[in-house]
């Protein structure tokens, strides 16, 4: 079987897939799970076939013409390389694990097979546009994906909080989408193609007429897809999906994909000096200000939501200053501790027998009640903090070494104030990290919270999943930058002295930090009788969700949002805490410059168009209607009546003629 043929498979698995399961869910649900797993397995083993027998060579070009346009040509193409292959690996890796592991997660789901056959199409429509050849085909599963994640997150649809997130995660997406199609038929009208390779042929040979205005155009669909400031806001709020959903969505398809698709079209921004530094502004202010947020908020999910936000900066931030390599191999390392994370919340989140005890300062007693939940994400969130030897100290000290190389001058795809923007950006994120990772780590397994009651042992689904990926998470790093640099570009991944210095101490100094203001704050919790801590603690933790989902208000009451003197996020933010825990307001900003306005205008054209138009068309329709009913007034069925009138009008006509003969 050809490399091609492999190619073809790996999104069609998944995609059949999800067909039968739709088709089969209610008819025959004993296929449902076999249905949900089998096909994502398979693809991770032709995923895996087709990156040895490419195997970071030369790339694997297929193409074929879909239909003739009469002008720019659409076809089926497929453009395998190095980063294509790999990320393909790590999306059907990431997809089957999430759909084992849902497989106890959601054992008791009544909506389990919609559920499942979603997870697949939208496994499907990431492995199209990781595989695509052409940016039709791309954009295509690109918007498959948006479609899928507004059912996924809105799958608890009875709460208003999934209706809402999944509401402003399409609108929010869309709202980047829309300058993103303008910028892809300008980048096919010069290029006279939508095939990537001649597009990329067309760079190179100054074929491009406008490459600011196209670039930054394709910048603002990533920055809605990958969430990217300023149109992240959704990510956060996409926590009221199911948790494997954002173990999806967060780790390896979604949010991914923006990144994905700058590391194919990179040299059309490098082109544009402009737009490669307008790439590393946003990915300093993303990571600054999601890591902030991160080290503020009280839901273990939205921690990892904005830590997400804040990986993707690194990632924009290692392609703004020219190296892709980097930002891929952040990809698929953050791609594998990031879905253990997400999955180990889920198995904290499942002891507890409830979403609503996802509130770390609430949380009490889980190192013991899930020891492979507490060992795994004590894997995974050292690789996020970046220490050696884990995987995200290698690919994140990647980013952060390309960026170096930038502000000396050593390469002229990307200008020196890209590189000092991002170098300096990404050293203060790697403090604040190690800060929130460690602050997670301690409120989640040492806490001082409620003790949940206990809700019996995982399912094995679950907890074999997360030794999986705990594999990567610890590994990846390590054999990455040894085995694999021919497939990012050739260029060498060992991490340089000063950044990794830099780095680790700063990640060190932030978690030492975060641990002293810990005690710090037990200590004077421990002195405090009004602390969060003691509320409720005869309450059982079903009974709380479901009179907190009744009555659409927080569980615990006012519990929810009351000062926890224990967080250290509060004591090393201070008055910052606030604003950070609310995202900065962004939401409240958006609201009264976009959505008022546009709320107002609604009104305004509601207004013009009950008061004003209808009017007109009532009073056109008046004056007939008004002739009518004297007319039919007339019609009495009375022949007296009729000759009387003709008479009279007989008399009336004479008169006038009289008249009229008279003036004469």
């Amino acid at each position: 079987m050809t490399t091609t043929t492999l190619a073809v498979l790996v999104p069609l698995l998944p995609f059949l897939g999800a067909a039968a399961g739709l088709l089969l869910g209610r008819t025959a649900p004993g296929f449902v799970r076999p249905l949900a797993v089998l096909p994502p397995l398979a693809s991770l083993v032709l995923a895996a076939l087709v990156a040895v027998r490419q195997g970071g060579g030369t790339a694997v070009d297929a193409h074929t013409e879909l239909t003739p346009t009469g002008s720019v040509p659409i076809e089926l193409a497929l453009h395998i390389d190095g980063f294509a292959a790999l990320v393909a690996v790590l999306v059907t890796c990431v997809a089957a694990c999430v759909q084992i592991y849902s497989t106890g997660y959601l054992r008791d789901d009544p909506r389990y097979p919609s559920y499942a056959a979603l997870v697949s199409l939208f496994t499907s429509a990431m492995l199209l546009v990781v595989y695509s050849g052409d940016l039709i085909v791309l954009l295509v599963g690109w918007e498959v994906m948006g479609i899928c994640s507004y059912f996924l997150v809105g799958h608890y649809w009875e709460t208003p909080e999934a209706r809402a997130a999944s509401l402003k995660a399409f609108l929010v997406t869309k709202l980047g989408d829309v300058p993103f199609l303008i910028g892809l038929f300008a980048l096919a009208g010069d290029a006279g193609s939508f095939r990537l390779t001649r597009i990329l042929g067309a760079v190179t040979s100054g074929g491009i007429d406008h490459p600011t205005l196209v670039a930054l155009l394709l910048l603002a669909g990533v920055a809605g897809k990958s969430a990217q400031f300023p149109l992240h806001t959704w990510l956060p709020d996409a926590m009221a999906g199911p948790t494997p959903v954002s173990a999806l969505i967060h780790a390896a398809t979604m949010v991914a994909a923006g990144v994905y698709f700058i590391a194919r079209l990179l040299p059309l921004f490098e082109a544009s000096r402009a737009a490669m530094v307008v790439l590393a502004v946003m990915a300093a202010v993303t990571m600054a200000g999601s890591a902030l947020a991160a080290l503020a908020q009280d839901d273990i999910k939205r921690v990892l939501a904005y830590s997400t936000v804040g990986q993707l900066g690194y990632m924009t931030g290692a392609l703004a200053v020219g190296d892709r390599g980097a930002a891929v191999f952040h990809l698929l390392a953050h791609g594998a501790f990031k879905a253990l994370l997400f999955l180990a919340a889920g198995v904290v989140i499942h002891a507890a027998g409830t979403n609503s005890l996802a509130a770390m300062s609430r949380m009490r007693g889980l190192r013991d009640r899930v020891p492979d939940a507490y060992w795994t994400m004590t894997v995974a969130l050292l690789a996020l903090a970046a220490i050696p030897p884990f995987s995200g100290f290698f690919s994140k000290e990647s980013v952060l070494g390309a960026a170096e190389h930038v502000t000396q001058g050593h390469t002229e795809h990307a200008p020196g104030a890209a590189g000092w923007t991002v170098l300096v950006a990404g050293l203060v994120t790697a403090l604040l990290t190690a800060a929130y990772a460690a602050r997670l780590w301690l409120l989640a397994f040492r806490g001082r919270g409620t003790e949940a009651p206990d809700h019996g042992r995982q399912p094995l689904a679950m907890t074999v999943v997360l030794w999986v990926l705990a594999i990567p998470s610890l590994a990846l790093g390590g054999l990455a930058y040894r085995v694999l640099p021919d497939w990012f570009d050739g260029r060498d991944l060992t991490p340089t002295l000063l950044t990794s210095i830099l780095g680790t101490g700063l990640a060190l100094v932030g978690g030492l930090l975060t641990y002293g203001a810990w005690q710090r704050g037990t200590a004077l919790a421990a002195r405090s009788p009004l602390g969060a801590v003691a509320a409720h603690p005869e309450a059982d933790a079903g009974l709380v969700e479901a009179e907190a989902i009744a009555t659409h208000r927080p569980a615990y009451g006012d519990v929810a949002s009351a000062p926890d003197p224990a967080d250290p996020g509060r004591l090393l933010l201070g008055p910052l805490h606030r604003p950070a825990a609310a995202g900065f307001h962004l939401d409240a900003v958006y609201e009264a410059l976009f959505v008022r306005p546009v709320r107002a205008g609604a009104s305004l054209v509601r207004f013009l168009d009950r008061e004003v138009v209808d009017t007109y068309v009532r009073g056109a329709a008046a004056l007939p209607r008004l002739l009518g009913a004297a007319v039919r007034r007339a019609q009495t069925g009375n022949v007296q009546t009729y000759v009387s009138a003709l008479l009279a009008g007989t008399v009336v006509l004479a008169v006038a003629v009289l008249l009229v003969a008279t003036g004469a």
